[in-house]
């Protein structure tokens, strides 16, 4: 069976973005074990990205960078510059529009392309994924691997398989046989906790968990955790997998290989979230005063808070200060997190900005300062201004 007749849904994934970016940049790292997040002696920092390079050390992300640097003092550090990631992003988004109408970017370096009928324009999904990643690196150098199924969860796993610049296809009633191929470790979603628990309950294989009932997985593992697992095993896009994007918003999510547990990293997530976000914000000229943050935990269980200030988000140091203590509301110490997520909600045009604030305490400063620093840089390519990546010297979040 073909696509012809039925659903077909890519998954895009930017191969290891940031490193791969910062490769292109300098030539003289290509081919060249580089880990970008911080530089050896930035005692709390984490790894955000490792090129594939360095993952052959056993460098991977949220990694202390301590670790990372005991693995391989020879790597390349650096910090990173978030503004120039989201310029790359956004020329490789507008690449994917002219492929599907439907585009859902859900992190700087990954997007779902719905390419449901468009076998007639395009042709083969196969053959045009392939295109695909032509036209991506044609025009900016960068690789892509992609995931093509029935299914956005599917086409998720799927785009991991073969990285770098892979392609693996799920053919249409071939769903439930690819997730039956897959060892637990493989399946998305599954992180190390669920695991354990998984083999400590007798389930060592995406059979086993096939084969029992929706209401036993539920008495095991609670009710998400049994609903996740229950559409996974099938191939089915599991509840709340890819909620739709909603309109009159701006927002970014990143899901993680490894789960978020020290605050040190959690805190890092949450300030390169805010960056990327503030310049995308600033990039077109919208702000808002309404910021929701999303978590997703180890067993897959998501929350989210919403918070509605009298202000409007003026710079990454005010997105950052409200992601975190929004962020706090909801976080449930010493659970492992998959995922994090920021929105601005009920964006408008920052022109529009009626209500000055009483005591402004320099946030107009740091915006007109960060909005200077763009333009600057999108004149100028070459002009690189990092940003100060300050955390605080907590070790635990503090108590709500």
């Amino acid at each position: 069976m073909n696509f012809e007749s039925t659903k077909c849904f890519f998954h895009v994934d930017l191969d290891a973005f940031f490193a791969s970016v910062e490769q292109l940049l300098h030539p003289q790292w290509r081919g060249k074990p580089v880990v970008v997040g911080g530089v050896p002696g930035d005692r709390r920092a984490v790894v955000s990205t490792a090129s594939y390079e360095a993952r052959k050390f056993g460098i991977h992300s949220a990694m202390p960078f301590v670790r990372a640097v005991e693995l391989c003092p020879n790597a390349i550090f650096v910090r990173g510059d978030h503004k120039t990631y989201g310029e790359f992003s956004e020329k490789v988004m507008r690449i994917f529009s002219d492929f599907s109408p439907d585009v859902k970017q859900i992190s700087i370096d990954e997007a779902f392309l719905d390419m449901s009928g468009t076998t007639r324009l395009f042709g083969d999904p196969v053959e045009t994924a392939k295109k695909l990643q032509d036209e991506v690196f044609e025009k900016t150098r960068l690789t892509v691997s992609i995931g093509v199924a029935t299914s956005n969860y599917v086409a998720k796993i799927a785009s991991g398989l073969q990285k770098p610049k892979g392609l693996t296809a799920v053919l249409p009633g071939d769903e439930e046989n690819f997730m039956l191929s897959l060892p637990l470790e493989k399946v998305w979603g599954i992180g190390a906790k669920t695991l354990t628990r998984l083999k400590e309950s007798g389930f060592n294989s995406t059979h086993d968990i096939l084969v029992h009932s929706k209401k036993l997985l539920a008495n095991i593992f609670g009710q998400a955790q049994a609903d996740f697992l229950y559409n996974a095993v099938r191939g089915i896009d599991p509840p709340g997998f890819l909620e739709e994007a909603k309109s009159h918003s701006a927002g970014i999510e990143s899901t993680y290989d490894y789960d978020l547990l020290e605050w040190d990293a959690i805190e890092c997530a949450l300030l390169e979230l805010s960056e990327q976000l503030m310049f995308r914000l600033l990039r077109h000229n919208i702000t808002g005063k309404t910021l929701c943050v999303k978590i997703r935990y180890d067993d897959f269980t998501t929350v989210s808070v919403r918070e509605t200030s009298s202000q409007n988000i003026t710079s990454v140091d005010d997105l950052f200060s409200r992601a975190k203590h929004i962020f706090r509301k909801k976080y449930e110490a010493e659970r492992g997190i998959r995922l994090l997520g920021i929105t601005v909600g009920k964006t408008q045009d920052a022109n529009s900005e009626t209500q000055n604030e009483l005591f402004d305490f320099g946030e107009k400063k740091k915006r007109a300062v960060e909005k200077s620093i763009l333009k600057l840089e999108q004149k100028n390519p070459k002009i690189k201004i990092h940003k100060a990546r300050l955390l605080s010297n907590e070790k635990n979040p503090p108590e709500k």
